[in-house]
């Protein structure tokens, strides 16, 4: 049996003053990424220098201004990595670099060696606040906790005075969600008034769900009853930075900018320890489908699969929200044809606004193409089938024939698994546009009789065909061409036919345009009934290049 009792439930907040359920997400938020500290320290082979670079000048293409460089203090690597970006003028004027650091003076000292000549950088200190760290790290109490964050707080202001360019001080209180509110407001608090923070120069002050510990909406509570605590609350940049443990990292972080958060620091597609930090492209792709400017250059999704699986060598899942191979691709019949309907619908009424079923956002929007949309399997339905003759091959099918073709495709999706588009458009032409025999329609001569007679009949056609391979020829009148045909056929073969329902429509734009035919046809002498297909630059061959297809459909003439 799961030994459940082993756990036990961390504490919520007893907050009923809160208001961020009746609040909706407005602007994007300030975004920090770490991928290349956070999610750099968590993959199984690490970038190399080479690696960074290239990940660090995409960021910038994505449009980051903040970035979490390393912690240099900590790494030679990371260190020549950063006096790199320095000292070839990689870093833009409006981008800070962000470098990590404990409170402990010697690696304050390297960290400030690390950033000479950077014209403004943000410096990142922490350290571990929550009950436990506190009692099974450390071994400290309250106070001795904070008197290290405030010394370390002390040495960051003392260097930074005698550095030319600008420093923002950020401090996170490791393990906040660990952290007893009190405290952790008391010890931001501390660190916030030994800084000297003003409106004009804010202190960064990060809350982190250094491990996921609860559900969102505790997470949600904690920041606000932080964000209405803190003193002066203008000098502050209140910062969050959710981990995925519960898999609730993006919920978690949507809920605390609900609750007065100010700023993001997670990672590409949520690279990072454990579970991984928060998927900042998640988060804005989100806010993207709401119609919310996310402020990061979003448009082509496939470059960063491509160089985030490149750099971190990590590969994105599937089913990864937005990203993922499957996540515009559609197995569900009546997902399909949902789709089929939606994007008809927007055609028709020549939308601005996308509303398509199952679709929260176009596709094409974010670099992904229309192509994957929906892939056929035994479980797909006949709108699914519909939806690929018509956006790959152009072919309305008459919805009476959707589940005929349908069936056709399930039987072989049945036997090898998903169909491609290919093997369906092989399929369509196999059963219909090249079902030829025993009745092989050859030529056709249409002539108006109107006035010339007094027959009921104003259509005379000539048919040349092939039975069985014999060239033959039939002559025969009606109330236009397709009645004269159908008058013919009933004639030479001896069976009742009857059209039961007739459609076209151009297959493509232009003098060269060819045109497609779908005839119901029923064979009244023993009811069954089926579709025939016809194609032709003359809607009239193609109509009759149909009846054809239909007839050898239902066997009649064998």
């Amino acid at each position: 049996m799961l030994n459940y009792k082993r756990y036990r439930k961390n504490p919520v907040v007893d907050f009923p003053q809160r208001t961020w359920p009746d609040k909706e997400i407005e602007k994007a938020p300030i975004w920090c990424s770490v991928d290349l500290r956070d999610g750099n320290q968590a993959l199984i082979d690490p970038m190399v220098v080479h690696e960074k670079i290239e990940m660090f000048q995409y960021l910038i293409k994505l449009g980051f201004k903040e970035i979490e460089v390393g912690f240099p203090a900590a790494s030679q690597i990371e260190f020549d990595f950063l006096r790199q970006l320095v000292e070839r003028k990689m870093i833009p004027d409006d981008v800070r670099v962000q470098v990590l650091t404990q409170c402990r003076k010697e690696l304050i000292e390297r960290t400030f060696e690390a950033i000479e000549g950077c014209p403004q950088a943000i410096v990142h200190i922490y350290n571990s606040t929550s009950t436990l760290q506190r009692d099974v790290v450390f071994g400290m109490e309250r106070e001795q906790i904070t008197e290290i964050a405030v010394k370390g707080t002390e040495m960051v202001k003392e260097l930074a005075g005698d550095f030319p360019g600008k420093i923002i001080l950020e401090y996170s209180p490791e393990s906040f969600t660990g952290t007893e509110l009190d405290y952790a407001l008391e010890i931001c608090t501390a660190v916030q008034k030994t800084w000297g923070a003003t409106k004009e120069d804010p202190i960064i002050i990060n809350l982190p769900s250094t491990v996921e510990m609860n559900t969102p909406n505790v997470y949600a509570d904690q920041i606000e009853w932080m964000h209405t605590h803190f003193e002066d609350r203008e000098s502050i940049i209140l910062s969050v930075h959710p981990h995925n443990d519960r898999g609730t990292g993006v919920a978690s972080a949507e809920l605390a900018l609900l609750a007065g958060a100010d700023r993001v620091e997670g990672t590409l597609f949520g690279n990072g320890e454990r579970t991984g930090n928060v998927d900042v492209l998640n988060i804005a792709y989100n806010m993207f489908s709401q119609g919310i400017d996310p402020k990061l250059a979003l448009e082509h999704v496939n470059e960063s699969i491509e160089i985030y699986e490149r750099c971190c060598k990590i590969p994105i899942h599937p089913r990864h929200p937005y990203a993922g191979k499957l996540v515009f691709t559609a197995f569900s019949g009546s997902h399909q044809d949902a789709i089929n309907k939606g994007v008809a619908a927007m055609k028709e009424r020549k939308s601005e606004i996308w509303q398509v079923p199952y679709l929260p956002i176009d596709p094409a929007d974010i670099g992904r193409e229309y192509e994957p949309i929906v892939r056929i399997n035994s479980q797909s339905g006949k709108g699914g089938v519909a939806f690929v003759m018509d956006t790959y091959f152009g072919f309305k099918l008459p919805k009476g024939m959707h589940k005929e073709f349908a069936n056709v495709i399930q039987a072989i999706s049945e036997k090898q698994g998903e169909v491609s588009p290919d093997q369906i458009m092989a399929s369509f032409r196999e059963e219909y546009l090249e079902k030829k025999e025993p009745l092989h329609f050859r030529k056709l001569r249409v002539d108006d009789l109107s006035g010339e007679t007094e027959s009921e009949f104003d259509t005379k056609v000539t048919v040349d065909y092939t039975d069985h391979g014999e060239p033959k020829s039939f002559v025969a009148v009606g109330n236009g061409p397709i009645d004269a045909v159908q008058r013919g056929l009933q004639e030479i073969t001896g069976v009742r036919i009857k059209v039961l329902d007739y459609e076209e429509h151009a297959l493509q734009s232009g003098s060269n345009s060819q045109a497609a035919a779908y005839i119901h046809l029923l064979n009244s002498d023993d009811g069954s009934v089926t579709h025939g297909v016809g194609v032709s630059s003359n809607i009239t061959r193609a109509s009759v290049r149909a009846i054809f297809s239909a007839l050898n459909r239902l066997g009649i003439g064998q």
